[in-house]
């Protein structure tokens, strides 16, 4: 049997507004793989020691602050600082196509805006885990 795909699934900052993140940890865990959802108003501390307990082969960040230049860039640095640079990051939520390109550049693998499928994202998961 293939070793299950282990996401973290994370709400930074002081956003409360869970529904995304809830639906797609739901549909991810569907999907076959084992969901680590941390709740909201998480710091990016919390979310890469999560991160890092749980082994985890990929981080999805849920935004929808406005916060996510700040918020990624946080992340990615305290990735590095615990050497996990390799886990791919993912984000999701209200995220203005115009910031995407930057996001990439600093080492988001993906972002994930309204309207996009969980059958897209599940694919995306599973071929870049592959």
């Amino acid at each position: 049997m293939a070793k299950k795909i282990r996401v973290l699934i994370a709400k930074p900052g002081l956003d409360g507004h869970e529904t995304g993140a809830k639906l797609i940890s739901r549909a991810l865990r569907d999907a076959g793989m084992e969901v680590i959802y941390t709740g909201p108003r998480q710091t990016p501390e919390m979310i890469v020691q999560a991160a890092v307990q749980e082994d985890v082969d990929i981080i999805g960040l849920s935004i929808l602050s406005g916060a996510h230049k700040e918020f990624a860039s946080r992340v990615i640095d305290l990735m590095k600082e615990k050497g996990i640079e390799d886990t791919p990051l993912v984000m999701g939520g209200i995220i203005p196509r115009e910031d995407i390109p930057a996001l990439k550049e600093m080492g988001v693998k993906a972002v994930f805006g309204p309207g996009s499928s969980t059958g897209d994202i599940i694919k995306f998961f599973e071929e870049t885990l592959a």
